[in-house]
């Protein structure tokens, strides 16, 4: 028996085409799309790790000029910038008049005076005594060694005559010393009860003069004034021998060891090379300007290249970027493809076309790349920022850039 024939007719075959056609606009509409992602690609080759703070220049060897007494300082006339040499007079100074005493009080001076008069002339006494006991106790000493040396004396008595000469000459020593400080507390009354009319009224500056050739750094008082002992008048120093002063954290400050290599730069003008001369053993407590409590170390650079003249003075800021670890011919893949996965490192790995998850061991990284120790190998492509949405075995494409 023969089958039925189909009769093909234009309706038949105009819905059945319309049928594929809804059919595959439905697979293409819920098939998978590959999603796209920044990709790159793993290396080889060094990789330099550094650590970075701000710092400041100074003056290698800065000097501050201090009033050496008080009294009323001139007006000083050197300002900053100039050039200074050592022995020039850099400020003059008149010395202040002294203190008018009351009555009672230069009576109770007077007595102190003539106390200490006294003192000074029984410890003058006590002196020539103990000098007098030295010189026995040395005399006595030849003796007894000389008996000794020809048997007539026994060597208890050479020590015993030794150790009365060492008593002796500490008693001497110690009554010389009395002398010398009642002398002082004698001095020191005398200079309470001497008046203005025994000294004048001004005209005797005192030259303060410049200790070490250099230039003046700034002028802490410029302007007449009266001033204590001790008061910081100027700065100077060598602006030509400069070095850095970089505050770090100290568990930055860990990784850094004196002779390693530096940048010194974001100072106005090109990196210049520099080297860590000395970190300080000494860590302090800085508040940053989020108010947030940092323990701070000092470390010292030394420049290597010489900033341009006239470029860097006294207390310029400045970064520094000092190397704390160096790595050759290593494997190197960018900081942005890792992120953590039940506790590891890990990262998406494109082959054909799809993201496979693969764990990693990272060794040190600069903050963009990172040391790839186990994991990778040079010229695998990783996925850069993974969305959250991507899986392992998802599709990637690589994100068209305009």
């Amino acid at each position: 028996m023969k089958p039925p024939r189909i009769q093909w007719n234009f309706r038949t075959i105009f819905w059945g085409g319309a049928a594929v056609v809804l059919a595959l606009l439905l697979a293409a509409a819920f098939w998978p799309r590959a999603m796209q992602a920044e990709l790159a690609e793993v290396t080889r080759g060094d990789l330099t790790v550094r650590v970075r703070d701000e710092g400041r220049t100074r003056v290698r060897e800065a000097y501050v000029i201090s009033a050496p007494l008080a009294g009323r300082l001139l007006r000083v006339g050197n300002r900053a910038g100039e050039t200074v040499r050592a022995g020039e007079t850099i400020a003059l100074i008149e010395p202040s008049d002294p203190t008018l005493l009351d009555e009672r009080t230069r009576r109770e001076v007077q007595a102190a005076a003539r106390s200490a008069e006294a003192a000074l002339a029984l410890a003058r006494e006590e002196q020539r005594r103990a000098d007098a006991q030295f010189a026995h106790a040395r005399t006595e000493a030849d003796r007894v060694e000389r008996l000794a040396a020809t048997g007539f004396a026994a060597p208890s008595a050479l020590d015993r005559a030794r150790l009365e000469v060492a008593s002796a000459s500490a008693a001497a020593d110690a009554a010389r010393a009395n002398v010398e400080a009642r002398a002082a507390e004698l001095q020191g009354a005398r200079t309470r009860l001497i008046t203005p009319d025994q000294i004048g009224s001004g005209g005797r500056s005192v030259a303060i003069r410049a200790p070490t050739s250099g230039r003046v750094l700034r002028v802490m008082q410029e302007s007449e004034s009266v001033v204590n002992a001790g008061a910081a008048i100027m700065e100077i120093g060598d602006p030509g021998a400069l070095e850095v002063v970089a505050e770090f954290l100290s568990s930055d400050a860990v990784q850094v060891r004196p002779g390693a290599d530096a940048l010194i730069d974001a100072w106005g003008g090109g990196a210049l090379r520099g080297r860590v001369r000395q970190v300080e053993p000494f860590g302090f407590l800085k508040v940053s300007a989020l108010g947030v409590e940092e323990q701070r170390v000092n470390v010292i650079l030394d420049f290597l290249e010489t900033p341009p003249a006239g470029a860097l003075g006294h207390g310029y800021r400045v970064e520094a970027a000092v190397t704390a670890w160096q790595g050759r011919n290593v494997v190197r893949a960018p900081v942005g493809a890792l992120f953590r996965r039940d506790g590891a490192w890990a990262v998406f790995k494109v082959e054909r076309g799809r993201a496979r998850l693969h764990r990693v061991e990272v060794g040190r990284n600069d903050g963009e790349t990172a040391e790839i120790r186990a994991g990778l190998a040079p010229g695998d492509v990783v996925v850069l920022h993974p969305d959250r949405a991507l899986s392992n075995g998802d599709r990637v494409r690589r994100r068209e850039t305009s």
